[in-house]
């Protein structure tokens, strides 16, 4: 397996600079790695080290409850498919086994009288939160808004590196379908087959995921000649890799790339992955600055939360 080195770390400081040329510098690398990998790591992501340490540890406390009191909020109590889903609900490569991971699904919070709860858009709507947790959905709440908010640096980022406008993308993320999700993945079976993962091959289907991972390790990311990277945990540091919708959007020019995750640690693995999707009506169609007549685009305009609700429809047992 290759090493670490293949995914560059990216300091990000320079997006929060009030000089362009400071963010420009930023997108530069992006764009690079965007292109060339698909994936890499954040650093100066501007998250304090206590909300970390907070959001894993209420995850923890929630996936240490009773398998009883999880499954009251299941998410098949949901017709938005958020809440709690057990192992082997979810099977992300078809040519594999269902994935060996338990989770939870947040999304943004919408109450009945949200115009697009009202119009019955798909994957709107309320959360299921967890009974006798003090201070649980308050922090989780806390930090959703962080990485709400460091999303919208990544997309101005990613629209300068894309030599657009640095607000180009905002008209289609001002009332977006993020999804946090709550992972835990339990020791790996020692006699398990080669189609048993924690999280089968598959690639993100949105815009961006910007991904929290414990000490345990086991994200594989494959590259274009299909070795395969560990991605292995840098502290300080959130792994970045960009959805389906950022590929359509440059004719595939960023890379979607297919990763894994198989946990070897002998213990309990956790991760937070934030996936940040644009406004469910959004359209999308190829950049401007990703075509020319001898670069025709390669898909044709889809409705981005069309293509969402049916990977949601295809990956559930």
């Amino acid at each position: 397996m290759m090493t670490i080195s293949a995914i560059p770390v990216i300091d990000i400081g320079g997006l929060r600079s009030p000089d362009l040329a400071n963010r420009k510098a930023v997108a530069a690398k992006i764009r690079q790695a965007s292109h060339e990998v698909g994936f890499f790591y954040i650093a100066n992501h501007g998250i304090a080290p206590a909300l970390i340490e907070q959001i894993f540890a209420e995850s923890r406390r929630f996936f240490a409850l009773p398998i009883e009191q999880k499954a009251e909020i299941s998410i098949t109590h949901s017709p938005i498919s958020r809440g709690y889903e057990p192992l082997q609900h979810q099977t992300l490569d078809f040519n594999a086994a269902p994935d060996l991971k338990e989770s939870l699904y947040i999304g943004l919070h919408r109450e009945a009288d949200d115009p697009l709860v009202q119009a019955q858009t798909p994957n709107h709507g309320p959360n299921q939160y967890p009974r006798n947790l003090p201070g649980w959905r308050e922090t989780v709440e806390q930090y959703f808004g962080q990485m709400l908010a460091l999303s919208y640096r990544l997309m101005r980022g990613l629209a300068l590196s894309l030599d657009l406008d640095e607000h180009h993308f905002d008209a289609m993320t001002d009332d977006p379908m993020p999804i946090l999700r709550l992972l835990h993945y339990p020791p790996h079976p020692v006699n398990a087959d080669d189609r048993t993962w924690g999280c089968g091959t598959h690639t993100d289907w949105g815009c961006l995921t910007i991904l929290l991972q414990d000490a345990s390790g086991g994200l594989e990311v494959q590259t274009a000649s299909g070795d395969w990277i560990a991605a292995e945990p840098i502290p300080d540091t959130f792994v970045i890799n960009i959805g389906d919708m950022i590929a359509r959007w440059t004719n595939d020019y960023y890379q979607s790339t297919p990763h894994r995750v198989v946990n070897r640690s002998g213990g309990d693995r956790y991760s937070i992955p934030f996936f940040f999707d644009i406004n469910y009506h959004a359209l999308v169609e190829c950049l401007p600055t990703c075509q020319s007549p001898e670069n025709l685009p390669k898909y044709p305009p889809i409705k981005a939360g069309d293509h969402i609700f049916e990977m949601y429809r295809k990956t559930y047992v």
